[in-house]
This record gives structure tokens, C-alpha cells and sequence, in this order.
């Protein structure tokens, strides 16, 4: 059962995998149960104590994963965060070597003496 909340102050949890594993196979259990997929979500995040949106969210991911609906997979994106993660770096790193590049040429130019 799910604590009490004072008002005013949005609690943020942690899930860990297995848990959200354990959410999306119930409400895939249920809906094959059911043969529908209404309120399925919300019964096992009340069953769970979770919040309906969280399950909801990663009852989708599951599913992109699967390659049962269209999106980007949690591989892709960790792909695509790294590879963003690399661009940042070498435009910092490029950045560096244009300045250097700079300062070394204005030093070439200058009047020995």
C-alpha cells in the first residue's frame, strides 16, 4: 500500500528493473487474461502501489522494445546519447585546437627580435 503523501511535496521513487520488469509482465498477464487492455494499467500500479503513469510508460518501452509498437528501443537511445555525448566532446576538443592553432600562428607572425 502506497504511503501517504503530505500536500505540496512530489515524491520521486527509484524502480529497479526487476520491479519494472514485474509491473509490465502483470499487466501483460492481465490483458491476456482479460483480452482487453483497458484499465489494465492502472489496476496493477494500484496492485503495486505505483504510479499509473510510470507503469503506463514502461509498459510502452517494453513494447517498442519488443518491436510490437513503433518508437526509438532503449538501446537506440543509449546509442544516440552516447554518440551525442561524443559530439559535444570533440566540438570542445576541436574548439581547443582552432585557439591553439590561433595563438600559435599570431606567435609565427611576430617580429623576432
Amino acid at each position: 500500500m502506497p504511503k501517504e503523501q503530505s500536500p505540496g511535496r512530489p515524491t520521486t521513487r527509484r524502480y529497479t528493473l526487476e520491479e519494472k520488469a514485474q509491473a509490465v509482465r502483470m499487466v501483460r498477464q492481465l490483458r491476456k487474461e482479460l483480452g482487453t487492455s483497458q484499465g489494465t494499467v492502472q489496476r496493477v500500479a494500484e496492485q503495486l502501489g505505483y504510479g499509473v503513469e510510470s507503469v503506463r510508460l514502461w509498459v510502452k518501452q517494453a513494447e517498442i522494445d519488443a518491436g510490437d509498437a513503433p518508437g526509438t528501443t532503449t538501446a537506440e537511445a543509449e546509442r544516440i546519447r552516447r554518440l551525442e555525448q561524443e559530439v559535444r566532446e570533440l566540438r570542445r576538443a576541436n574548439e581547443i585546437l582552432k585557439r591553439a592553432s590561433a595563438f600559435f600562428a599570431a606567435e609565427l607572425d611576430r617580429p623576432q627580435r
